[in-house]
């Protein structure tokens, strides 16, 4: 009786075994595709508090974005905004888009 419990619970331990693997190529080749379409993608110019390059003053370079501070961390029961702390855009600079024109004239 003891060996048909040993090779049960061997047997267990295979197909968990193979389940596992499984999964962690289906996982592994999700995070392929997902690199792939990331990398066709535009950089966003994202700043170090996270939010985007438009919530940023252009003269002063001070976030002006909303921040909430849940509730639970000031002992209140309801939310509150306030200004994000960001004291200047820390992110990758956009290139300028120029226009160029054609200087073959459409003579190729």
């Amino acid at each position: 009786m003891s060996m048909v419990f040993g090779a049960i619970i061997a047997l267990s331990g295979v197909l968990v075994g193979r389940t596992m693997t499984k999964r962690q190529q289906t996982q592994s080749q999700h995070a392929a595709q997902q690199a792939v379409t990331a990398g066709n993608r535009n950089p966003q110019p994202i700043c170090g508090c996270g939010h985007h390059l438009v919530f940023h003053d252009q003269e002063s370079k001070r976030c002006q974005a909303q921040v909430v501070i849940p509730g639970r961390w000031t002992g209140q029961h309801s939310s509150t905004y306030r200004t994000c702390m960001c004291q200047g855009y820390r992110g990758p600079m956009p290139v300028d888009e120029y226009y160029a024109p054609d200087l073959l004239n459409g003579d190729s």
